[in-house]
C-alpha cells in the first residue's frame, strides 16, 4: 500500500507541470471598446437616474479625443464611449420637459446631474485590447414582450443596487432591446435578454407602470408615477454581444 502512494507521489512529482497546466483554465482579460450613437447615450449611461453618477474618463484613441465610462465583466472591461465634444470637467445631464440637455461644463452651478470628468494622458487601464473573440460572451436570449424586459431588470436580491440601463443595436435587417444580466456558478455566465423590435428606436427611454396593468412604451419626457428604463444606443454591433 505505501509503495503504491510512493509511486503516485513521484509520478505527480514528474508530471505535475502539466496536471496544473492542464486544470488550470487560462482566461484572457482584455478591453472591448464600445462606440456609442451619441455624447448625449454616454452622458445618459452616465447619469441618468443614477443617484451618484458614473465617473467618466477623457483618453486619446485612434487620434481622436473621446469620453468613455467603463462597466466590468469577470474577464473583460466593456468601455463605452463616444467623441468628446469639447474639454471641461464635469458631464451634466438634466431633462426639461421632453428635452434631453448634455453639456460638458466647468462648474457645477445648475441643478443638474454631473459626472465628474477625469482627463488621462495614457490609456485608461493596461488591459490589451483584443479584436478577437473574447473569454466573456454574451449569450443571446430572446424576451416575448417589452414588458418581461422591464420586469427583468429587477433583482431581488439587490433591490437596492438597480441597474436600468438597456441597450440599443442593430442586428441583421431589424433592432433589438436588450438588458445584460449574469449568472454566478463555477464560472460567470452572460446574458443578453433582448427583444426584437421593427423600427430603430428614437426616445431616451422606456417607460413602465406594470403595477396598473400597463404596457411598456418609449418615451422622452419624465412624469411622476412611472419607472424609467434610460436606452443607450450602440452605433456599431460589437461580436461581444453574441449575434
Amino acid at each position: 500500500m505505501t509503495q503504491g502512494i510512493e509511486q503516485m507521489y513521484l509520478y505527480f512529482q514528474k508530471n505535475k507541470t502539466q496536471f496544473i497546466h492542464n486544470s488550470v483554465m487560462e482566461v484572457a482579460q482584455n478591453e472591448c471598446y464600445i462606440e456609442l450613437s451619441s455624447f448625449g447615450d454616454l452622458a445618459r449611461y452616465a447619469c441618468a437616474f443614477r443617484e451618484y453618477p458614473r465617473r467618466v474618463y477623457s483618453q486619446e484613441l485612434d487620434d481622436l479625443r473621446i469620453i468613455s465610462s467603463s462597466f466590468a465583466l469577470a474577464n473583460t472591461l466593456l468601455i463605452f464611449y463616444a467623441p468628446m465634444p469639447k474639454i471641461g470637467r464635469y458631464v451634466s445631464y438634466q431633462v426639461k420637459g421632453d428635452k434631453e440637455i448634455c453639456d460638458i461644463v466647468e462648474s457645477t452651478k445648475n441643478i443638474s446631474h454631473y459626472a465628474p470628468i477625469v482627463h488621462m494622458e495614457s490609456e485608461i487601464s493596461p488591459l490589451p485590447v483584443k479584436s478577437k473573440k473574447l473569454s466573456d460572451q454574451f449569450h443571446p436570449i430572446q424576451v416575448k414582450d417589452l414588458g418581461s424586459l422591464a420586469r427583468l431588470t429587477y433583482d431581488p436580491e439587490y433591490p437596492d443596487e438597480s441597474n436600468l440601463t438597456l441597450y440599443t443595436l442593430h442586428q441583421k435587417d431589424s433592432w433589438v432591446i436588450g438588458y445584460i444580466t449574469s449568472l454566478e456558478m463555477d464560472e460567470v455566465f452572460y446574458n443578453f435578454n433582448y427583444v426584437k423590435l421593427d423600427f430603430e428606436p428614437s426616445k431616451h427611454f422606456l417607460k413602465y407602470q406594470g403595477n396598473l396593468g400597463k404596457d411598456p412604451e418609449f418615451s422622452n419626457t419624465i412624469e411622476h408615477g412611472f419607472s424609467y428604463l434610460p436606452i443607450i444606443k450602440i452605433k456599431t454591433t460589437p461580436s461581444i454581444f453574441g449575434f
